[in-house]
């Protein structure tokens, strides 16, 4: 179930796509609004309504953690598992962009590209709700 237009879907998918070139160590990728409905997916996976309605929860989780230590609004979230890696980015107040790869992965690269796509998805989203959110560039 999508919550944003086609046309905007079809924009998040390709950035997905992007995203999942620049870093040949993912394993799948998935935007989600904050509340956990699926946006898009770029995954073989099957459980991407699952995967976002956990997102959700780890991200309200993440939300409080972040704020009772005062680190101020969430930005994202890194589990490491014995087979890979689960990356969460905000992307913009109304989403977030999660990302699953491989334990190969270097993470240092993967945040560098995973936060660009989350402002680029932040952007389209932001578009499409006619507004300018935190971090979203103007001009």
């Amino acid at each position: 179930m999508s919550t944003v237009p086609p046309e905007t879907e079809a924009e998040i998918l390709a950035e997905l796509r992007r995203l999942r070139a620049r870093v040949p160590q993912l394993t799948g990728a998935l935007a989600a609004s904050a509340d956990g409905f699926v946006l898009a997916q770029d995954s073989a996976a099957a459980e991407a309504e699952s995967i976002a309605a956990l997102t959700a929860a780890a991200l309200g989780v993440a939300q409080r953690l972040s704020d009772c230590t005062g680190q101020g609004a969430f930005r994202e979230l890194l589990v490491r598992g014995e087979d890979g890696y689960v990356a969460t980015y905000a992307a913009g107040l109304a989403a977030v962009l999660t990302l699953t790869a491989e334990p190969r992965v270097n993470v240092g690269r993967l945040h560098l590209e995973a936060r660009r796509s989350s402002l680029r998805i932040a952007e389209l989203i932001d578009h499409t709700l006619g507004r300018r959110g935190p971090g979203v560039p103007s001009g």
